[in-house]
């Protein structure tokens, strides 16, 4: 996709991220409330834009710069990328430092609402579970760090959802721990 007169005059011929004057082109940071949602970036910052996991970090320290621009939409396609950098202590502090006004963190968190969509937690049986759900423990499981066991037929009320499908958190014996889904029905 070629660049459009207006972006190519914001952008001044500089990619919006790494200000790298390489070949640029047009990415569209998409919002469902959103206008003017097209950034221009070059094909090191499109390729780490489309992946979710093994960046480039080196290349994208870049953040540092690109997350104070006055463009919404660069504003917003830098705080996703943090998001996603989320385990690099510098992407965390930059992080921190980042202030979007209400409706510029909606718009990043249409991203994370999208993401949140494809994660199914299912029990042993194939039911899926949602936060707040009660649950049976089906088998024996030592609780590591306590001396505790989570005897089979222990009701774990409300539990919450984790970011793995794998993991549920919920109370056992006054003690919030994570216990596998496969160990779990619902009921």
């Amino acid at each position: 996709m070629t660049l459009s007169k207006e972006l190519t005059t914001r952008c001044g011929g500089k990619c919006e991220l790494c200000s790298s004057e390489s070949e640029l082109s047009v990415f569209d940071v998409s919002s469902s409330a959103q206008s003017d949602t097209e950034i221009a970036l070059c094909s090191v910052c499109s390729e780490q834009v489309a992946r979710t996991e093994g960046f480039d970090v080196n290349h994208l320290r870049c953040l540092n710069d690109s997350m104070w621009s006055t463009i919404p939409a660069v504003q917003v396609m830098s705080a996703r990328m943090l998001n996603r950098l989320s385990s690099e202590t510098w992407a965390q502090d930059l992080k921190d430092m980042l202030y979007l006004d209400e409706e510029l963190q909606a718009w990043v968190d249409e991203e994370a609402s999208e993401d949140d969509d494809d994660i199914k937690h299912v029990d042993c049986n194939g039911a899926v579970l949602n936060a707040g759900d009660t649950v049976v423990v089906i088998k024996d499981l030592n609780v590591k760090g306590t001396s505790f066991v989570a005897k089979r037929g222990t009701s774990v009320r409300n539990i919450s959802l984790t970011n793995n499908p794998e993991h549920i958190e919920g109370r056992v014996n006054g003690t919030r721990i994570v216990i596998l889904t496969q160990y779990v029905k619902k009921s």
